[in-house]
């Protein structure tokens, strides 16, 4: 669930106070086929990953890809549904198309992702003007789909696989800087954190084979691309093996050592091994899993970045019993303690953070705030509580913490936060950083921008280097988003 709405993302300069989720659109291409798709992702990264499949498969079938929506014979939106303000900025988004389709009444509108797939048909009674809802696993019937809504009728398809990884499909890189790009590795989540919607939307989990992984990864290499971050909700569950891919079934055999078995530790390494100048991220990290197999896969290897996104959500014990996280307080210190050991204080550490979760105390509030004292995360995503329906939360617990209780709490892990992201990275003062080129500043050409090995944005003049270049910066000065320096 880790990095699914950023409600209030401290990487940014300005702490964002809104509840607004990142957006991607599709690019502009014209290569002569007979129909525009337009597609708008909204949430994690997994839904922009998604949005580069689907753009795939649709292309195979004769759209290229426009921008401006005015332009499209379909319009998919590809949706979260983690917080209800990410399921209500797609209704009023579903009122700006209305005014288009108003006037070109053959446009199709689809709904795909964890919003199609939690609504189902529902979402057609509701928003008159839908034409297709897909869920998660259906995207390679999308084209039969839009043939439907073509003959006159309404497309659904919702069904939740045990198979689908999409890993035959080569993603269209979509709003790509060509130095970065993201690989999904599994799909779905078996974790039933009584607070999220994501197994419901997602289905049970699934990995990817790790050869057709690698082979995305070299192919990302080959064509200039220089870091790749391995997306999962959980990616150290990851397990693969040829004989089955099933997960509980393998977690019986793998005992028995009766077949061979791939896991994330080895997968990391296997994409690590493509070329020493590929660097290896990945997201997201469960304390209940990360091991220290993959701490010492990472410290072994110098391409692997020392960044870790390790979601605690509460700092006590009971809380994080509530959620059904399957760990404690001191299960999560251990985790750090075992990071902090192996691959030493430098590694970069961060975290999601919810205040105000059912029935929390004032004194179970303020054990989140003295873990956050120990960790000392480099940044956070932080939110308050808000129910979903269907989970587990919703139908155990009453949502009884006041909202402006839930502010006030939420408030005081952000400056906690904005305090500890200046305090680490002052440590960086005065040492030199191996920064990976990604482009121009935001605030000037004449700067450039990449990140270190801990995923913190550095900040230094342009000279003669170029996107894609590996540069040895001094940082002299920071911020509590960013280090700034001079290269060396």
């Amino acid at each position: 669930m880790s990095e699914l709405i950023k409600d209030l993302d401290i990487i940014a300069e300005e702490t964002k106070t809104d509840e607004s989720c990142a957006v991607q659109v599709s690019k502009e291409e014209n290569t002569g086929k007979s129909r525009k798709l337009y597609i708008e992702s909204y949430g994690c990264q997994m839904n922009f990953s998604d949005s580069e499949i689907v753009t795939s498969i649709m292309k195979e079938n004769g759209f290229d890809t426009t921008n401006d929506f005015n332009n499209a014979d379909v319009i998919f939106l590809n949706t979260c549904s983690i917080r209800e303000k990410a399921e209500l900025t797609v209704r009023k988004r579903l009122t700006d198309f209305n005014k288009v389709k108003a006037s070109k009444p053959e446009m199709q509108i689809g709904v795909l992702g964890c919003m199609a797939e939690r609504l189902k048909t529902k979402l057609l009674e509701e928003e008159k003007i839908v034409d297709i809802v897909a869920g998660p696993d259906s995207y390679r019937d999308l084209p039969n789909l839009v043939k439907t809504v073509d003959d006159g009728e309404k497309a659904v398809n919702t069904f939740l696989s045990r198979e689908e990884t999409y890993a035959d499909i080569s993603p269209v890189r979509l709003n790509s800087n060509g130095v970065t790009a993201f690989i999904s590795i599994m799909r779905g989540c078996d974790n039933m954190c009584s607070f999220c919607v994501v197994p419901f939307t997602r289905g049970r989990e699934r990995s990817r084979d790790p050869y057709s992984i690698v082979k995305e990864a070299q192919d990302l290499f080959d064509k200039g691309y220089r870091e790749v971050t391995l997306l999962g909700q959980n990616v150290d569950s990851y397990k693969w093996s040829e004989e089955i891919n099933n997960k509980a079934r393998l977690e019986k055999i793998e005992k028995k050592e009766e077949v061979e078995v791939i896991n994330f530790a080895n997968l990391i390494e296997m994409v690590a091994n493509v070329s020493p100048d590929l660097r290896v991220r990945f997201s997201t990290s469960h304390p209940k899993d990360i091991t220290d197999e993959v701490l010492h896969t990472m410290k072994k290897y110098e391409n692997i970045c020392k960044y870790i996104h390790l979601p605690a959500q509460s700092g006590n014990s009971r809380i994080l019993k509530m959620m059904n996280r399957t760990y404690d307080r001191d299960w999560y210190i251990n985790r750090v303690d075992a990071i902090r050991d192996i691959l030493g204080e430098e590694c970069g550490i961060s975290s999601d953070m919810i205040a105000g979760f059912c029935s929390e105390t004032e004194e179970e509030h303020q054990d989140t705030l003295t873990l956050m004292d120990y960790v000392k995360y480099d940044f956070s995503y932080m939110f308050f509580y808000s129910e979903r329906p269907g989970t587990l939360a919703e139908k155990r617990y009453e949502d009884d913490i006041p909202l402006d209780i839930k502010k006030k709490r939420l408030q005081e892990i952000i400056n906690k936060q904005r305090a500890h992201s200046l305090e680490r990275n002052q440590l960086d003062l005065n040492k030199v950083h191996k920064v990976l080129v990604e482009g121009t500043s935001k605030r000037s050409d004449e700067q450039l921008q990449g990140r270190n090995t801990a995923n913190k944005v550095v900040i230094f003049p342009r000279e003669n280097y170029q996107k894609g270049d590996y540069v040895d910066v001094l940082v002299e000065e920071c911020t509590g988003a960013t280090l700034i320096g001079k290269a060396v």
